[in-house]
């Protein structure tokens, strides 16, 4: 059975960071795509930041407006995926989930860690 665990939201102030984790049990991150979305209430869930591995190479994506800004990153021996966020704007406040998308399988999500900034 897949479970994602986010953890690491909350409240920060304009310009400050957060780091958010997502542990995950019964899938790999280094094997599937992995990534961060966020998603207003009433809103399309919208992709962030991704990471995915081919043979020994990494490749990583971001959404234009978090470039430069958020970091995603993984540990294989911890099987967990983050996301740092710096820079942070009032714009940034959503809930944000870690989600991994086996090929061929729909994608699996945690339960979603909410972020708020304030300005």
């Amino acid at each position: 059975q897949v479970q994602l665990v986010e953890s690491g939201g909350g409240l920060a102030q304009a310009g400050g960071s957060l780091r958010l984790s997502c542990a995950a049990s019964g899938i790999f991150f280094s094997e599937n795509f992995a990534g961060w979305y966020r998603q207003a209430a009433g809103k399309k869930r919208e992709w962030i930041a991704g990471i995915t591995s081919v043979e020994m190479n990494s490749y990583i994506n971001y959404a234009n407006y978090v470039q430069g800004r958020f970091t995603i990153s993984r540990d294989n021996e911890k099987n967990a995926l983050y996301l740092q966020m710096t820079s942070l704007l009032p714009e940034d406040t959503d809930v944000y989930y870690c989600g991994v998308t086996p090929i061929g399988i729909q994608p699996y999500w945690g339960q979603g860690t909410q972020v708020t900034v304030s300005s």
